[in-house]
């Protein structure tokens, strides 16, 4: 799968996420998805491909890393709090949403209070 395809879904799948939004904080070489003021979400051409950055749990980014050679250490992040996908072969749409999901849910569950989470982290997606 190429990257231009790897960002085109990431980027529907923030759309069905509550209170996701697209920012330009680091100039228009970037789109950043954030959700209330928060980032889960990167997109860049600037390494030459189209790569997507998402955050990640330390143990599943390794797990992940380990288990495709399309998702490597977070680019210019947290190694092991981010993960990178990469164009190539090895990712499909399902995981390219589950990880743009997950991504989004870490987000919630570990920097927003109770009060402003747009979702239940622990639910979402199982009704």
């Amino acid at each position: 799968m190429d990257g231009q395809t790897i960002q085109q879904y990431a980027a529907a799948r923030t759309q069905e996420l509550p209170g996701a939004y697209l920012d330009h904080p680091f100039g228009p070489d970037w789109d950043v998805y954030k959700v209330r003021g928060k980032v889960f979400m990167l997109q860049t051409e600037i390494t030459g491909e189209a790569i997507v950055v998402l955050k990640s749990a330390p143990t599943d980014s390794a797990a992940l890393r380990d288990a495709y050679t399309d998702i490597t250490p977070g680019y210019h992040m947290n190694k092991r709090h981010w993960i990178t996908l990469n164009p190539g072969g090895t990712l499909d749409k399902q995981l390219i949403e589950d990880l743009v999901t997950e991504s989004y849910l870490l987000v919630i569950e570990k920097n927003l209070p109770k009060a402003e989470q747009p979702v239940n982290p622990q639910t979402f997606g199982q009704e």
